[in-house]
C-alpha cells in the first residue's frame, strides 16, 4: 500500500498555496512555476513533488515538457473537510445580518 502525504500539512505551506494559485489558471511547467519565486528551481520541484504526492497537483507530458496542473479532486478532500465550517459561519452571519436589520428598523 502506497502511503499518501497529508493533504493539510501540504497546504499548510505558502509556497505551495502560491503553487496551486498559479496553476489553477492554467497549467505549467515546472521552470515557469519557479520564475514566480525567489526559490531555487531544486527547492520548488520539491515543493511540486509534495502537491504532487498528495493528488493537488497532476501532470502531463507534452512533447519533451512535463506541465502541471490543478486536480480538481485532488481538492475534494479540502473542500470537504472545509465545507461544514463556511456552512456554520454562513447561518451565523446571516443571524447576525438578522439582528441587526432588525435593530435598524427599530430606530
Amino acid at each position: 500500500m502506497k502511503l499518501r502525504r497529508d493533504v493539510f500539512q501540504a497546504i499548510a505551506d505558502p509556497t505551495r498555496r502560491t503553487i496551486i494559485t498559479l496553476v489553477a489558471l492554467q497549467a505549467m511547467t515546472p521552470t515557469a512555476i519557479a520564475e514566480n519565486f525567489d526559490s531555487s528551481r531544486q527547492t520548488i520541484s520539491k515543493h511540486i513533488q509534495i502537491l504532487t504526492e498528495c493528488e493537488i497537483l497532476e501532470q502531463e507530458q507534452k512533447g519533451r515538457e512535463i506541465y502541471y496542473q490543478l486536480n480538481p479532486k485532488g481538492m475534494k478532500e479540502i473542500a470537504e473537510f472545509i465545507d461544514p465550517f463556511r456552512k456554520m459561519w454562513d447561518d451565523r452571519f446571516n443571524r447576525l445580518e438578522a439582528v441587526m436589520k432588525k435593530h435598524q428598523s427599530k430606530k
